[in-house]
C-alpha cells in the first residue's frame, strides 16, 4: 500500500524541498512511522501519508535554509529528469526550474501551502487537516503565496515545441561560437545564475547583460572552452537537449556522466534567464 503513494509523497516532498536527496529522505522517514503504526490506524492512508510527509518536509527545509546561507555562490535546486508527455504536464510545470527558484523566498508553511493548493488540487479545508490549521488561516497562506509567485514567477509566452527550438538555437550559438548570434537570442538584461556550489566551476555572482552572458556562454560552451570549464577534463563530451524539472535543457556529459545543465527561461521570442548548475551532487538524479 505504501508503494501505491511512493510517487505522490515524493513529489510532495521534492516540491517542497527542491531537493531530491531530502525528498527521499523524508519519504524514508514516513515509512519508518507509518511501519510502526497498527494495521487500519488511518481512514484515508493517502491523506495520513501525505500529512507526515509535508510535516517532515516543513521540518527539514527550515533546517535546509539555515545551511543554504553559507551555501557558495547562488543556490539552485537539485534537478530531475521528466517525461515529456502529454498527460504529466501539468505536474510538470510546478517542478519548473524557474518555479522552484521563486519557491524558495517563500516561508515553508506558504510553500506546502502553495505546492499541496496549486500542484496537488487539496482544499483549503483538506490543507487545513494537514497542517493542523484552520480553513481561514490556510485560505490567507494561500493567497499570499500565490500573490508572490504570480509577482515574481517568469512569464511564459511560448509554447514547449518553440521554447525547445529557442533552446537549439542557443546551445548551437553558443558551442559554435557565434557571438553575435548568441547575443540576438538573449534580451538586453538577461541575467545568468550559476550553481557549482563551490564543487565545480560556475559564476559565483549572477551576470547581468547580454553582451556580458554571451561572452561567457560562448567562452566555456565552445569545445575548448568546455575543457577548460571542467578543469582540463580529456573525457569524451556530449551535448544534448533533454527534458529536465519539465522543460527543454542543455545537459553537457563527460564519459556519460552528467556535469553541467544549462535551462532557459524565454519570454517576448527571448531569453530572460539562463540557469547554469554543475554542483556535481545535484546531478545524480540525471
Amino acid at each position: 500500500m505504501f508503494s501505491e503513494h511512493r510517487k505522490v509523497l515524493l513529489g510532495v516532498a521534492y516540491r517542497i524541498l527542491g531537493s531530491v536527496t531530502d525528498a527521499e529522505d523524508v519519504v524514508q522517514e514516513t515509512w519508518l512511522r507509518w511501519s510502526q503504526l497498527p494495521e487500519g490506524h488511518a481512514d484515508d492512508e493517502r491523506a495520513y501519508l501525505v500529512r507526515i510527509t509535508t510535516n517532515l518536509a516543513i521540518d527539514r527545509l527550515r533546517l535546509a535554509k539555515t545551511r543554504r546561507e553559507s551555501y557558495v555562490g547562488p543556490w539552485l535546486p537539485e534537478l530531475i529528469a521528466t517525461p515529456d508527455v502529454a498527460d504529466e504536464a501539468e505536474l510538470a510545470d510546478t517542478v519548473e526550474l524557474a518555479l522552484l527558484v521563486v519557491l524558495e523566498t517563500l516561508s515553508p508553511l506558504e510553500r506546502a501551502v502553495f505546492v499541496l493548493r496549486e500542484a496537488f488540487g487539496y482544499s483549503h479545508a483538506e490543507i487545513g487537516a494537514i497542517l493542523g490549521r484552520d480553513e481561514a488561516a490556510i485560505r490567507q497562506l494561500a493567497k499570499r503565496a500565490r500573490d508572490h509567485i504570480r509577482e515574481r514567477r517568469p512569464r511564459y509566452d511560448v509554447d514547449r515545441g518553440e521554447r525547445r527550438a529557442i533552446t537549439e538555437r542557443f546551445v548551437n550559438a553558443a558551442a559554435g561560437g557565434d557571438l553575435d548570434g548568441l547575443t540576438a537570442l538573449l534580451a538586453k538584461d538577461v541575467t545568468l545564475v550559476g550553481d557549482g556550489g563551490g564543487k565545480a566551476r560556475a559564476p559565483r555572482n549572477i551576470l547581468a547583460g547580454a553582451a556580458n552572458v554571451a561572452r561567457f556562454l560562448v567562452a566555456i560552451t565552445t569545445e575548448r572552452g568546455i575543457s577548460r570549464f571542467l578543469e582540463g577534463s580529456s573525457a569524451d563530451l556530449t551535448i544534448e537537449i533533454a527534458s529536465v524539472n519539465g522543460g527543454p535543457a542543455v545537459v553537457v556529459q563527460a564519459d556519460g556522466r552528467t556535469v553541467a545543465v544549462f535551462s532557459v527561461v524565454v519570454a517576448d521570442g527571448l531569453i530572460q534567464t539562463v540557469y547554469v548548475v554543475a554542483n556535481p551532487e545535484k546531478m545524480s538524479h540525471l
